[in-house]
């Protein structure tokens, strides 16, 4: 039967269901630990800020380890830090549900976020080598709708187990999930074809130096970006880590240009496509980020909806991503990049223009509604064909560290946007006369909250918009890489 399913038309789909798998519950994890942390927080009775590292502590871990594992599964074969991956995830989601003191929990879950990051850092690349060139956009547009459906089933499933049999139970749910996906992923991955994207034997080393100051540098940036509201953008604490980050910055820059085997190889950026989809990408994430994290804060705060029903209004748009997402895969397939990126780009920047032209602290629900929906669609537009382009311009060698490098871009944005916003918005409250915070926004400071709301949106839009010019600049299709063709599934075949 397995020799059947290898030479199966029908193989890249096998392949894609495996690691589907994965992807997913690896997303429905975050979402479903975030409802169980009040009580989590109860239980052992523990303050919010040490529960909340249950959280920081799995997402440090896994933006830190993104880069370094994307490259060793280069080097050693993406099956097997694949299912490395899945084994740590699984054992520490156990080690997670047995947890008997905060520490416990929390370093379990660092660990988590080690077997997670092996997860998502390569999950892309195993799925595009699995297809062939002309449906590249077909298999990422598919991955997004696994992405989009997570995020929507995590706090769902999340609340229906922390009712029904506790906390713990978002951990031990992982057990017979992780056990057929280990077992799938280890009789089904590359089985009739060799393991793509392994280095040959003079590449076939690991840069050390490279990934422990990657690994400082994202550290570094995560942690100043996080906490400069928090502590003051202009405090000791803060100035000192955005010195020393900018150091070690420069620092992994000359070394990468220098090591014969460098963990990313930074002179990809010379190659259009991949330069300005990382920036347009980068961009896109960071303008999007913002108005589905201040979006709860106004219903809730000034409209006076339950958590229950901010949660109900947030799907459609998340429904969005998950519809056009694979559209706009297949059809830049058939179409090609330009015209449906410069497409979602435009969504993203006119939603984010309109609420910084319209919203007023009495605006009705619908409106925020229909411009994540509108703010959704385009990122669902923009994500699939962003990244088919990138990876049409690398070699299959290099898929591990660049589908990692994808992920990166999305966390860093994501964490910068955030950051930024929430700077802007308390910003223009303190200078209207507000208490210069998030916890403050009540309807007695509408006024103050909705103008920080407005320039926070105006800015992003602007954002938005330079990455709509990226779009277009960057062209159409790049010359095709020779050694980029995957192989057909004749030669896969023979060669077993």
């Amino acid at each position: 039967m397995l020799q059947a399913i290898a030479h199966s038309p029908r193989y890249k789909w096998w392949v894609f269901c495996t690691i589907a798998i994965g992807i997913f519950f690896s997303v429905v994890d975050h979402g479903s630990v975030l409802v169980a942390l009040p009580d989590i927080e109860s239980h052992f009775g523990a303050d919010l800020p040490t529960v909340q590292w249950v959280v920081v502590g799995y997402s440090l871990v896994i933006s830190v380890l993104l880069l370094p594992v994307g490259k060793l599964a280069d080097i050693v074969g993406r099956k097997r830090v694949y299912v490395a991956g899945l084994v740590v995830y699984l054992v520490s989601a156990i080690v997670s549900g047995f947890a008997v003191n905060m520490t416990m929990l929390i370093t379990a879950r660092v660990f988590q976020g080690i077997g997670s990051a092996m997860i998502q850092g390569i999950a892309m690349a195993m799925i595009i080598s699995a297809f062939p060139s002309n449906e590249r956009g077909k298999a990422l547009g598919s991955n997004m709708s696994v992405v989009g459906s997570g995020a929507i089933a995590g706090p769902a499933l999340g609340g229906f187990l922390v009712s029904a049999l506790g906390w713990r139970s978002v951990f031990f749910v992982n057990i017979p999930v992780g056990i057929i996906t280990i077992l799938a992923s280890i009789l089904i991955l590359e089985r009739g074809q060799p393991a793509e994207g392994r280095a040959d034997g003079k590449n076939a080393s690991f840069d050390w130096l490279g990934a422990v100051l990657s690994g400082a540098v994202l550290l570094l940036f995560l942690l100043v970006v996080s906490n400069g509201d928090r502590f003051g953008w202009t405090s000791y604490l803060v100035v000192g880590g955005s010195f020393l980050f900018l150091a070690l910055a420069v620092a992994f820059v000359w070394w990468e240009l220098r090591v014969a085997v460098p963990m990313l190889e930074l002179r990809l950026f010379q190659r259009k496509l991949v330069a300005m989809g990382v920036v347009a990408g980068w961009l896109s994430f960071f303008g999007g980020t913002a108005l589905r994290f201040m979006a709860p804060f106004y219903l809730q705060r000034l409209l006076g909806l339950s958590p229950r029903e901010v949660g109900l209004l947030m799907i459609p748009a998340a429904v969005c991503m998950i519809v056009f997402g694979p559209i706009s895969g297949r059809l830049s397939d058939k179409f090609g990049w330009r015209g449906l990126t410069m497409s979602g780009m435009a969504l993203s920047a006119i939603a984010a223009f309109i609420l910084a032209s319209t919203l007023a602290d009495n605006s009705p629900a619908l409106l925020i509604v229909a411009m994540l929906m509108l703010q959704s669609t385009g990122m669902g537009l923009f994500n699939s064909p962003n990244n088919s382009s990138i990876f049409s311009a690398v070699e299959p060698s290099s898929y591990g560290v660049v589908s990692a490098l994808t992920q990166l871009v999305r966390n860093s944005a994501n964490v910068l946007g955030v950051a930024l916003t929430t700077t802007v918005v308390v910003t223009v409250m303190g200078l209207r006369g507000a208490e210069p915070s998030l916890d403050a926004v009540s309807p007695q400071i509408a006024d103050a909250f909705v103008a920080g709301l407005r320039v926070a949106f105006l800015i992003l839009g602007v954002f938005t918009t330079l990455g709509l010019v990226i779009t277009f600049l960057r062209g159409e299709r790049a010359k095709p890489v020779p050694s980029q063709v995957v192989r057909s599934r004749a030669s896969r075949a023979a060669s077993d």
